[in-house]
C-alpha cells in the first residue's frame, strides 16, 4: 500500500484538495473537491518524494525534470488526472 507522503498533503493543501489513499488497487492516491475528481499516480512507478527519500535529491530533481517533459500535453489541463499528477507527485 502506497503511503501518502508530506509532500503531498502540503500540495494538496496548495490546490485546495483531499487526497486519501486509492480505491482504486493501481492508483496511489484518490483526489477530492468535494467529491471525488480523480484518481491519480500508477502504484508500481515511484514519484518525486520517494526518489528523494530513496535516491536523493539530485536524483530527484533529474526524474521530474524528465517526468514534466514527458508528460507535458497533459500536465496543464486543469482538473484532469494528469494536473493533479504533476501538482501532487511531482
Amino acid at each position: 500500500m502506497y503511503s501518502i507522503t508530506p509532500y503531498t498533503y502540503k500540495q494538496a493543501k496548495r490546490l485546495g484538495v483531499t487526497v486519501r489513499p486509492s480505491t482504486n488497487p493501481t492508483k496511489k492516491i484518490d483526489v477530492f473537491r468535494g467529491k471525488k475528481v480523480a484518481s491519480v499516480g500508477a502504484k508500481g512507478m515511484m514519484d518525486y518524494p520517494t526518489y528523494r527519500l530513496l535516491k536523493g535529491n539530485a536524483y530527484a530533481t533529474k526524474r521530474r525534470r524528465l517526468y514534466k517533459q514527458r508528460h507535458e500535453t497533459d500536465r496543464h489541463i486543469k482538473g484532469s488526472p494528469g494536473y493533479y499528477a504533476d501538482k501532487l507527485l511531482w
